[in-house]
């Protein structure tokens, strides 16, 4: 894609992935996915995305103090956790798991870490273009609340969050793997009914 024909989400994007390096068969957890979402439009409470804040730095500290040679990306959202990157063994994807289990308000935790070598940093700048290019995608696309999502990627698979409809997940998903160098998406969505996102639209911009 031509630089001077870029989407418009895409360009007001690009600015945010040059100074921001996040590690980064569908998985639906909360029905019967750096990335990051705009405060004032955002699903969670005012308390819920500072705990979420807490988790990330709580867990990263502890994942450090455990000295092991792995890369991990924590990602919460509403008090779930996304673990991503990559580890040398399974006993050192369990114990990280279960350090960031301990972690203070952590609801749920689902373990995406690699059991591999960690990525080049080539590989990591592809993924933040990756994001910068999916999120672009949300925003141009006009039908699903760009907002209302979180995207990590890690190795070039898209991990998508947030509080949304069965609508707006599956839209959302489809979006993802449209993006060229996209090569899997996975939905790391807590699902509400429609009913109750209307009730949660009026606390977005309390």
């Amino acid at each position: 894609m031509s630089l001077l024909r870029k989407p418009a989400g895409l360009a007001a994007l690009t600015l945010a992935a040059l100074t921001a390096l996040p590690g980064c068969a569908p998985l639906l957890l909360g029905g019967a996915v750096v990335g990051g979402v705009m405060v004032a439009a955002d699903r969670r409470t005012a308390g819920a995305q500072l705990e979420d804040q807490g988790i990330e730095l709580k867990a990263a500290n502890r994942i450090k103090e455990m000295a092991t040679l792995a890369h991990v990306n924590v990602t919460s959202y509403n008090r779930m956790v996304l673990l991503t990157g990559e580890v040398p063994g399974e006993a050192e994807r369990g114990a990280i798991e279960q350090a960031v289990a301990k972690v203070e308000n952590v609801r749920t935790i689902v373990n995406e870490l690699a059991v591999a070598g960690s990525s080049s940093m080539t590989s990591r700048s592809n993924d933040v273009l990756l994001s910068t290019k999916v999120k672009a995608s949300l925003v141009d696309a006009k039908d699903v609340p760009a907002s209302a999502f979180k995207v990590v990627t890690e190795r070039a698979t898209v991990y998508l969050m947030g509080r949304v409809s069965e609508r707006e997940a599956a839209r959302a998903a489809q979006l993802a793997s449209t993006v060229p160098g996209v090569q899997k998406v996975v939905r790391v969505f807590e699902i509400v009914s429609e009913d109750e996102l209307a009730r949660l639209q009026p606390s977005a911009a309390k």
